[in-house]
Order: C-alpha cells, then sequence, then structure tokens
C-alpha cells in the first residue's frame, strides 16, 4: 500500500493490464478460474485488488479478457494514525530531547546501570567458602580468640561485597572489662534486605525495627544490625510536654550517627578486627575505665525518648559493679511514671534480665530508690511496704541466692525466677496467698503466659510436700512432675537464705538422681486440691482406691481401676461409677 502511494497513477494505469493479462489471454488469479461461467464475477480479496489494480480504480478480466472498471478508489486515502509515517522515517532514531526513549534504549541504560551500580557490588568467586578472614599478625586491642569465629566470618562476607561491619555493644564492653560475652551483636551499613540477599541462612525479624538473625548450627545465632540515627532530630530548646516516645526507629545512617543515637556511652563502642582498633565516637573508654554508668547526650532527652533505659540502667550498674551518674539517676527518678507507657512485654522481659544478671539484689534495691518498683510491679511493693522491714530483708536474702544460683551457671527457668521472687511472701490478712495475686496480675497487666503462672503456683505449692513427711514411694510421683526441677531449685533458693531445711534439701537431690527410675513420692491430696489437682477438702482421707482414682484424672475424666491380681473381686472406690470393672 506504501509503495502504490509512491507511485504516479498514470504509468500505473497503464500497466495495469500487463498484470492482469498475459499474450492477450485472461487469466484468473484462482486456481479454478478459467472453468467460471462467462460474465460471472471473479471474488479477489481486498489485499489482491490493491497489487493488481491501479491506485484510482479496481479492475476484472472479463471471459473474454478484456478489463473493466468494478470500482473507482480515490488516489487519496485516509491511512490510519499509527501508520501514518513510512517505515524507513519510524526507523530513524528519536531525538536527544524525546521525554520517551525507545523500549530497547531504556532497558540497554537499565543494564548498563545495574552492570556499573557500585552499591550492590556482585560477591567474588569463592566468597561463601574462603572469606578473607583478619590477620592474625596485626596488633589487636581485643585478641581474636576471644571473639566469636562465626561472627568474624559474617564481617568478613559483608566486607567483601564492600560493606562496612563491626562487632558493636555489650560483647565489646565485656571484652574490654576482661569478661566473656554472652553473645555477639553486629553493625553494618547494610540495609536489611541487602543482608539477607548476601546470607542464606538468615531471616529478618522485628516490627520496631528491622533486625537480620543468621543462623548457624547447635542454635547459635549472630545479629545484625543496620546503621541507625534518631528518627527526630532533638535539640536542646525541647518543650518539657513534648512527647518523645520513640515509636519507629526504622531512619539508616552512619556508624557514628548510630553510635550517638544509642543509650550509654560504654555500649556505644564499636571494633573493627580487620583493623584491630576500638572506635570510639561517645567517650565510652573513659566511662568503662571509671566505671560509671552515663547517657549519650541529655539524660532527660533519652529517658524520655525511651523509659525502658532506665531498667537498663539499672541492669548494667548492677550485673558490672559500676555507678549510675547523679544527673542520670535523677532524671530516672523524675520520669519513672513514663515506664507504664511503655509495652508490658518489653517491661516484663527487662524484668526477667534483671532477675538473671546475678546482681538482683542490689538492681531491686535500685528500683526501689528509683521508684520504679511500684511501677514495675505494684502488688510486690505494696506487699513489702506492709510487711515493714522484716519483709525486704526476708526478700534480699531470697534475691541474694537466688544470685548464688544463677552465678554458678545452672540453667533455670522464668518460672523459676518468678517463684524466687514471690516465695518470702507471707498470706494476706484473709489468709489469701499473695503470690497469686501478684501472678494473677502480671497475667493481666504484664500479659504474662497463664501457663507459666500455673508452674509457678506449682512450684511453690510444691515446698510444703518437700518439708514434709517421707510417703510411700510410687512411680509418676512428684519427682515425675514436669515442674519438679523448678520446685527443687527453689527449695536451694529458700535453704540458702533461711538455713533451714538442710536435710529435706539432701533427701529430695537424692531423689532426683534417681528421678529417670521408679524414684518420686506420692503428691498429697491436700496440695493436688489447692492446685485444682482433685477436689477433695483438705484434711479428708480417701481409701486407696479412691486415691489411685484422683490421680489418674485426664481432662476431667476419672479413669476407671480394675481390682488387683489374684482373681479376687475388684474393688469400687465410693466416688466410681457403679458397676465399673
Amino acid at each position: 500500500m506504501e509503495e502504490n502511494q509512491n507511485r504516479d497513477p498514470q504509468p500505473q494505469q497503464a500497466q495495469a493490464p500487463h498484470h492482469n493479462q498475459s499474450n492477450g489471454d485472461a487469466k484468473p488469479s484462482g486456481g479454478a478460474g478459467g472453468d467460471r461461467a462467462p460474465g460471472k464475477r471473479r471474488r479477489r480479496s481486498r489485499r489482491g485488488r490493491g497489487r493488481g489494480a491501479a491506485a484510482g480504480e479496481v479492475r476484472e478480466a472479463g471471459a473474454s479478457g478484456e478489463t473493466r472498471v468494478i470500482r473507482e478508489i480515490p488516489a487519496t486515502r485516509e491511512i490510519p494514525a499509527h501508520r501514518e509515517a513510512p517505515r524507513a522515517a519510524r526507523a530513524e532514531p528519536r531525538p536527544h530531547n524525546d521525554p520517551r526513549p525507545h523500549r530497547e534504549e531504556r532497558h540497554r541504560e537499565e543494564r548498563r546501570r545495574d552492570r556499573h551500580d557500585e552499591r550492590r557490588p556482585s560477591p567474588p568467586r569463592g566468597l561463601a567458602l574462603d572469606p578473607e578472614m583478619p590477620s592474625p599478625d596485626r596488633e589487636q586491642e581485643i585478641p581474636l580468640d576471644r571473639l566469636d569465629r562465626d561472627a568474624v566470618k559474617v564481617i568478613a562476607r559483608l566486607r567483601a561485597v564492600g560493606h562496612k561491619a563491626y562487632f558493636v555493644g555489650g560483647c565489646v564492653r565485656d571484652a574490654l572489662l576482661g569478661r566473656t560475652p554472652k553473645d555477639f551483636d553486629l553493625a553494618t551499613d547494610a540495609h536489611p534486605g541487602e543482608v539477607r540477599a548476601i546470607f542464606r541462612n538468615c531471616r529478618l525479624i522485628g516490627r520496631r525495627f528491622r533486625l537480620a538473625h543468621v543462623f548457624f548450627r547447635d542454635g547459635k545465632i549472630i545479629e545484625v544490625a543496620t546503621f541507625r540515627q534518631n528518627p527526630v532530630d532533638v535539640g536542646d530548646d525541647v518543650p518539657s510536654d513534648a512527647d518523645l516516645l520513640i515509636t519507629r526507629d526504622n531512619v539508616f545512617g552512619t556508624a557514628e550517627e548510630d553510635a550517638r543515637r544509642r543509650d550509654f556511652t560504654v555500649n556505644g563502642l564499636f571494633y573493627d578486627p580487620f583493623q584491630g582498633e576500638v572506635i570510639d565516637y561517645v567517650g565510652g573508654r573513659a566511662d568503662l575505665e571509671a566505671h560509671r554508668i552515663s547517657t549519650i547526650g541529655d539524660p532527660e532527652i533519652r529517658m524520655r525518648e525511651d523509659p525502658v533505659r532506665a531498667l537498663r540502667a539499672i541492669r548494667f550498674a548492677a550485673r558490672l559493679g559500676f555507678t549510675i551518674e547523679p544527673e542520670v539517676f535523677e532524671a530516672m527518678r523524675r520520669h519513672a511514671g513514663e515506664l507504664a507507657r511503655c509495652a508490658p512485654p518489653r517491661v516484663l522481659e527487662e524484668t526477667f534480665k534483671i532477675l538473671r544478671c546475678t546482681g538482683a539484689s542490689r538492681a531491686f534495691e535500685l528500683l526501689r530508690s528509683a521508684g520504679l518498683l511500684p511501677v514495675v510491679l505494684p502488688s510486690l511493693s505494696q506487699a513489702l511496704d506492709a510487711g515493714g522491714p522484716e519483709a525486704r530483708v526476708r526478700f534480699q536474702a531470697h534475691l541474694s541466692a537466688l544470685d548464688v544460683l544463677v552465678r554458678s551457671g545452672e540453667e533455670v527457668s522464668d518460672a523459676m525466677l518468678l517463684g524466687a521472687l514471690l516465695v518470702h511472701l507471707r498470706a494476706g490478712p484473709a489468709g489469701e496467698p499473695a503470690a497469686d495475686n501478684l501472678l494473677a496480675e502480671l497475667v493481666q497487666t504484664a500479659r504474662l503466659p497463664r501457663k507459666m503462672a500455673e508452674r509457678t503456683r506449682m512450684a511453690m505449692q510444691a515446698q510444703k510436700l518437700f518439708h514434709g513427711p517421707p510417703r510411700r514411694r510410687r512411680r509418676g510421683g512428684l519427682a515425675g512432675q514436669a515442674y519438679f526441677t523448678d520446685a527443687l531449685q527453689l527449695l536451694r533458693v529458700t535453704v540458702k537464705a533461711t538455713g533451714e531445711g538442710a536435710e529435706a534439701l539432701a533427701r529430695w537431690e537424692d531423689e532426683a538422681q534417681r528421678r529417670d527410675g521408679e524414684g518420686g513420692e506420692e503428691i498429697e491430696p491436700s496440695l493436688l486440691a489447692e492446685a485444682g489437682g482433685d477436689s477433695t477438702p483438705e484434711g479428708s482421707t480417701l481409701p486407696e482406691e479412691s486415691t489411685d482414682a484422683a490421680r489418674r484424672r485426664r481432662g476431667g475424666r476419672r479413669r476407671r481401676r480394675r481390682g488387683k491380681g489374684g482373681g479376687g473381686a475388684p474393688q469400687a472406690a465410693p466416688s466410681a461409677t457403679p458397676g465399673a470393672p
């Protein structure tokens, strides 16, 4: 069609008969055109008409060989807009100022940009197997043998792909103090998504801020965080009634900005194992040598940004034996009420960390002095105030015994920690157990799991059995219960705090060694009634068969007991179903 437009109409009319006839005979283009009746029109496609006819008319060959005009076509036809430009013109390159480049040019530009993008260089060959490790010949402020080897491998791989990565936080602090770090945390300029792309054994966690966990064998986890900065630029002229509570903390920054956004100077230290030096932006080395806890920046602003920092300051001071700077301690006292605005699970988690810090006795003294104990544990604070100095002395003795147990390296559960916190409490004026009230309050306000609260209650009630007279042994007794380990550790704490019950402790420790055999003691029915295991009132006696049937209850149903061997008739319990076999 484009060629027909470029030709001169007159020559095409002269050549039109030449295409439709040869040697004076008209030949149809169809395969069976010769057998067609004379005068009958031949049906041709629209495409064929355009090729065989002139630009101004459509012709048809008759039976006698002569052609005639069927339909005239205008010389100037309307062409659709998308076919208006000639093919040669469409193939020409677009001008440089064209806002819409050609699709292929755009794709080539994207591929070129991806190849030369320096932010995400491709890892070198063999990176997963042999990353470059720090040279042992370089002088190190912290020896490499005191650092976790897997954490060093993570840093080596991040450095191999062009990122910065350092040890940060408590591991640097503890290593400089000569302590064994509990875990090794890393900080890098790589975003969480980039860390996950580099490590196949990585998972992202966190809602308030995203963290990357790199998993290794035996359950080891290396936590990798991205450099961050304060989400709000806080100045010196902040109003006293301004709300500075941090709810989102995903503003990325540099290493220096990340160090200055942290809570305390002793936690703002970085360590580069490849350079072998400590990076200090906040003066943490001086406070570490002075054994002092001080905030980075204004203490007032820091405590208003995150009131949980008050609990962290107390934990670090109790665990490390440091003193809290006076300005920081006064800010903690002024903003103690702000702690109620924090998430209850965070406060409960920090409470458990305080109980595990091997300095719980001093930590709770600091909590009471700073006015934080009534906010964290109101029922416990009221019980201590009502009990007077004697109750506080008894409470501190149990916490000191707990510190000795944790310091020994023995694994303790959260249920046992709660038991050590509450076992010293006396019953209330009406005879109700104060520990049960506090557990119910923690379940309602601090989202303490009910299963953990029940396990704590059972471990405390088992203390009565420990001090009772020996009873008939049977398989599946107290030593076979799930809470037996917690109850026995709680007995050790009580004996250490009060100096009473050493004989019972020795007897039950021997029983624990035979725990896998048939050892164990029968559970007292009265204690089972208190724990919700039976409805028998305290002080009543049950026949032997009825007692066994009560202990075999599963899911609220009483299991029927068959008679003993020897062919004797079965003895039915008084509460059993009549006619039971």
